[in-house]
């Protein structure tokens, strides 16, 4: 391929499109109270969720993933991609890894296509390494993707963790470009904590519990999470990962026009805006519709706040997430001029 120059040598990453995607059946709060023990009332007390989009039977997180990484292509105008980099936690087998299958339903078969799994922060460890592969020339082009069934991981009889969670997916490509282009990817921060990996986690269905002498429980292979420690983790982590962001982008708290972080409870969301002394109305909301949809959850609020006229061309935006793992990210950026499909 042939990578274009930019001006003094310094390549960057660009958006150029983006795109997002949801199955169509909705499942309202009202439902999931038909059917457990627990009120709309409750959940959206609690959670700030109203709604999720589930997928149909048959319909896996490469389907989805190809639906938004399409419309994202068809925003940026292109046909060629260099890479595919997706970001799950539900790949559509434990072996081999979707991002291949995903590249085929879109045209790019022979296309370097992988995985990454940092859960709730994939999309920003996805943006992160994309962008990496943009500065060192290897690709002019590079098509980023999260993308979550995450409701074929939860267990229907839990409240606790059966209410919080859709499915969806979001996507962006990158171009090459340069560090002062709106839309240019600069610093990305990013950590991890592994002593932390029982807060958020599945456990059977790896190599840990294969190899196990103590027999699998059911409820080991569904999705659990500590949510009070997770509380304190994910304000902590989102704020001081969107402060150094911040830092390197040479911004002040109050010249931040959007925080559009991930969508996991709109009182995390509230706690993490207070402590960056940034005004709730800064904060793009999109969890009452869709609830948390983990790695999707980034591209598909940027998705939103485009098509509610929140989100504008050179708007100065945080994004920010805490996953498991534990995992946590942030990057600081001006939006360019874009129509999300």
């Amino acid at each position: 391929m042939r990578i274009p120059e930019v001006r003094g040598g310094l390549r960057s990453a660009v958006i150029c499109g983006a795109g997002a995607w949801l199955p169509p059946r909705i499942v309202t709060n009202d439902e999931l109270a038909a059917r457990m023990d627990t009120s709309d009332e409750w959940i959206r007390t609690r959670t700030g969720i109203r709604a999720r989009h589930i997928v149909s039977p048959g319909m896996p997180t490469s389907h989805l993933a190809a639906e938004a990484g399409a419309r994202a292509m068809e925003s940026a105008g292109v046909t060629e991609i260099d890479a595919l980099v997706l970001a799950t936690t539900t790949p559509d087998r434990p072996c081999p890894a979707t991002a291949p299958l995903v590249a085929h339903k879109l045209g790019l078969t022979g296309r370097p296509a992988f995985d990454i799994s940092a859960v709730c922060t994939g999309f920003l460890y996805a943006l992160s390494v994309a962008a990496g592969l943009i500065a060192s020339g290897a690709a002019a082009h590079v098509l980023v993707i999260g993308a979550e069934a995450f409701s074929t991981i939860i267990d229907p009889r839990d409240r606790t963790s059966g209410v919080l969670f859709g499915d969806g997916a979001g996507a962006v490509v990158l171009r090459a470009g340069e560090p002062q282009e709106p839309g240019a990817i600069g610093w990305v921060e990013l950590g991890s904590d592994g002593s932390l990996a029982d807060l958020i986690t599945v456990r059977a269905g790896g190599s840990e519990q294969r190899t196990a002498v103590v027999p699998q429980q059911p409820a080991d292979a569904y999705f659990s999470m500590i949510g009070k420690e997770v509380f304190t983790h994910a304000v902590k982590h989102m704020t001081q990962a969107s402060l150094t962001a911040l830092n390197h982008a040479g911004w002040r708290s109050g010249e931040v026009d959007l925080i559009i972080a991930h969508q996991a409870n709109l009182r995390i969301l509230h706690a993490v805006s207070e402590r960056m002394d940034i005004p709730r109305n800064r904060l793009v909301v999109h969890l009452d519709q869709v609830g948390n949809t983990a790695a999707a959850s980034i591209p598909l609020a940027l998705a939103h706040a485009q098509s509610t006229g929140e989100l504008f061309t050179g708007a100065r935006i945080i994004l920010t997430a805490f996953g498991g793992g534990a995992t946590w990210g942030a990057t600081a950026l001006t939006w360019p001029a874009i129509k999300v499909e």
